[in-house]
């Protein structure tokens, strides 16, 4: 057989699947696992949603749709982010895709030359860099350090800019961290990007849970609607993780070439899940501020619970649904309290390395889980915690 792509040797996996798929082996063994691994909410959709859906079915909402999306749904994603970041968008500069990840992966494609360098953060969506070699391109990380507060230093950006810089990604809220970039710290990309005619990836997945304060999108800044893609979509804010829909907004130039992409792929996201997701945007039920708010409680809780096991320091996020937490103090790799973790305790969580070379000492935990379902993790973990405190001690 001939070799196949070089390409295929640079794409790398993701932690949360690997770990997933190892705690679901050890629950066919009869193991009680608590899954803290995946970023998935523990909700559903709306029952609005639902029947939108279902009645989009019964209306024949079931054929080829336009190649960039259903024109009613673009409408709604414009007011929507109009309404809720206070941002101006046109439809005709929205495209929809049957994902997030397909979004990013075309966003990528669209601007990449073999050799193009793109900031991203470390620690960060593994696809950022996966993505980029797979183009030929080049990731470069700037780091996200406890000492900072785990947000971007502009300095170092800007440090790490060259003539073949092509784009930055941000991600804010961010995953794995749960770190909202500050105002003047996007204030200071924005101008970066301005100045070195760069474009901006903005991961915007998780801009509706956010505890607290007001949300800024980088295409709010001076300079920023004609270098700015937008990738969001539904399976963080509306719980509509297995519906795969995504969105891409563009600067008009590139919108082209994005639906070039999708005729040339998957032809058109399903018309029926695109007419549903018009009545998630509009949330007349109010789901996505319930689910937030609950999210704010189990944050609260399993922040406070998560800080009284040995070893474990834990900044409450200020947005997403992840615990970032600092193992070094156990005097065990991430990986080794992990593993202890799992195959003792029956709790799965994620090395902070899947993440980069910023999360080594850290491990990520998803708390998109109920608070009985967290307490118990915690009360679990307590009790393992006796074999990296034997091992310091005995040091």
């Amino acid at each position: 057989m001939k070799p196949i792509s070089s390409r295929m040797n640079v794409l790398t996996g993701e932690g949360a699947l690997t770990i997933y798929l190892h705690a679901k082996e050890l629950e066919r063994e009869g193991r009680s696992i608590i899954h803290l691994e995946l970023g998935e909410p523990d909700f559903h959709p709306a029952e609005p949603v639902v029947a939108a859906l279902e009645k989009a079915i019964r209306d024949g909402k079931d054929r080829y749709c336009p190649m960039a999306g259903v024109p009613a749904l673009k409408e709604e994603i414009a007011s929507y982010l109009h309404r809720t970041r206070d941002i101006a968008v046109l439809p005709e500069n929205v495209v929809v895709a049957p994902g997030c990840k397909l979004s990013l992966f075309f966003a990528l494609m669209t601007i990449l030359e073999p050799g193009d360098e793109v900031l991203w953060p470390d620690p960060g969506f593994p696809g950022y860099a996966s993505i980029t070699r797979g183009f030929d391109g080049i990731p470069v990380s700037f780091g996200l350090d406890e000492k900072n507060k785990l947000q971007p230093d502009p300095d170092e950006v800007a440090a790490k800019i060259t003539p073949r810089t092509k784009a930055i990604v941000l991600n804010s809220p961010c995953n794995p961290t749960g770190t909202v970039y500050t105002d003047a710290v996007q204030r200071r990309i924005a101008e970066l990007a301005v100045r070195h005619d760069l474009y901006v990836l903005s991961d915007e997945i998780y801009a509706r849970i956010i505890y607290g304060q007001k949300y800024n999108s980088m295409l709010s800044y001076p300079g920023m609607a004609e270098r700015t893609l937008i990738i969001d979509g539904f399976s963080k804010s509306f719980a509509m993780t297995g519906w795969r829909l995504g969105y891409t907004v563009a600067p008009p130039a590139l919108v082209p070439h994005l639906v070039m992409l999708a005729i040339n792929s998957y032809t058109c996201t399903a018309e029926f899940t695109q007419h549903a997701a018009i009545e998630a945007l509009r949330d007349s039920s109010g789901a996505t501020p319930r689910m937030v708010a609950e999210f704010q409680k189990r944050r609260d809780q399993f922040t406070a619970d998560l800080n009284q096991v040995p070893g474990f320091r834990c900044l409450p996020p200020d947005g997403a649904f992840y615990a970032w937490v600092n193992v070094e103090e156990t005097g065990m790799t991430a990986e080794e309290v992990c593993r202890i973790m799992l195959d003792e305790a029956g709790v799965a969580a994620i090395p902070g390395a899947a993440f980069g070379d910023m999360g080594k000492n850290f491990v990520r935990f998803s708390f998109a889980s109920s608070p009985a379902i967290l307490k118990e993790a915690v009360t679990r973990i307590q009790k393992v915690s006796v074999t990296w405190q034997s091992t310091l001690a005995a040091k």
